[in-house]
C-alpha cells in the first residue's frame, strides 16, 4: 500500500546533502513537491544534485554550510530563507565517523566526531527553530518539522566506533529535549535511527568491505 505525500509549497533544508542519505532525502522531498535547500561544504556536488533534481522537475537551491562553524550555520540559514523562503522542514543529517578503540581516540578524533554529529546538529536545529518559533508566533497554526538523523549505534553500542555511538546517543536525547521544548510552537521534532547503509561516510570509516568490518566489531 503506497502513501502519497505532497509537500508542495514547503521549503526543506537538508544538511549533508552532498552524498549518501542526505542526497537521497533531498531527492525524495523534491519528488514530493518541496522546494529543497541543499546544504554541505562541497558545493560542487550540491550543484550536480541540484541539476539532477531540476531535470526531474523539482526545485532546489545550493548553500555552503560547515556545521562545525557557528557563523557558517547562521549564514547558511539566512541565505536559505533569502533564496527559498521560510523553512518548514529541517533534515539534520550531517555526520562523520571514525574507527578505533576508545583507548586510541585522540582529542582531535573526539572533536572531529562530536563537533559535527552533536554540536553541529544542535546548533543547526537551534538556528532553524529560532526562525520557526518566530514564524509560529505570527502564524499560530503553521506546522514545522525537524528530523534529526541519529543511528542504531545511538541505541546499541558497537566496538571500534564508540565515539560515534556516543555522539548519536546524544542526538537521540537531544531530539527528546527539543520535542519537549518546541512542541508548543507547532514544531514536530523526531529522530530517525538508520542501520548500516553503504554510504561514503561508512566506507571512509570502515573501508569498502564494510559488511565484513561490521561483523568483526
Amino acid at each position: 500500500m503506497s502513501t502519497e505525500v505532497n509537500f508542495s509549497g514547503k521549503v526543506a533544508f537538508v544538511t549533508g546533502a552532498s552524498s549518501g542519505l542526505g542526497s537521497r532525502f533531498a531527492k525524495v522531498l523534491a519528488d514530493a513537491g518541496a522546494q529543497v535547500v541543499l546544504a554541505a561544504r562541497r558545493t560542487e556536488r550540491l550543484k550536480e544534485l541540484r541539476a539532477e533534481i531540476e531535470a526531474s522537475g523539482g526545485a532546489a537551491h545550493v548553500v555552503q554550510l560547515d556545521v562545525t562553524d557557528y557563523a557558517s550555520i547562521k549564514s547558511a540559514l539566512a541565505h536559505a530563507e533569502t533564496e527559498a523562503g521560510h523553512i518548514d522542514i529541517l533534515v539534520n543529517n550531517s555526520g562523520v565517523s571514525s574507527t578505533q578503540r576508545l583507548v586510541d581516540v585522540t582529542p582531535e578524533d573526539y572533536a572531529h566526531v562530536m563537533d559535527t554529529n552533536l554540536r553541529g546538529a544542535f546548533f543547526v536545529a537551534q538556528e532553524a527553530a529560532k526562525r520557526m518559533i518566530q514564524r509560529a508566533k505570527a502564524e499560530p497554526h503553521r506546522q514545522h518539522r525537524i528530523i534529526n538523523i541519529a543511528s542504531v549505534a545511538g541505541l546499541r553500542v558497537l566496538s571500534q566506533i564508540g565515539v560515534y555511538c556516543i555522539s548519536k546517543a546524544g542526538v537521540v536525547q537531544m531530539t527528546k529535549a527539543m520535542a519537549l521544548e518546541w512542541g508548543r510552537y507547532g514544531i514536530n521534532v523526531n529522530a530517525i535511527c538508520p542501520g548500516a547503509v553503504d554510504t561514503e561516510v561508512l566506507r571512509t570509516a570502515m573501508g569498502k568491505d564494510w559488511k565484513a568490518a561490521l561483523d568483526r566489531l
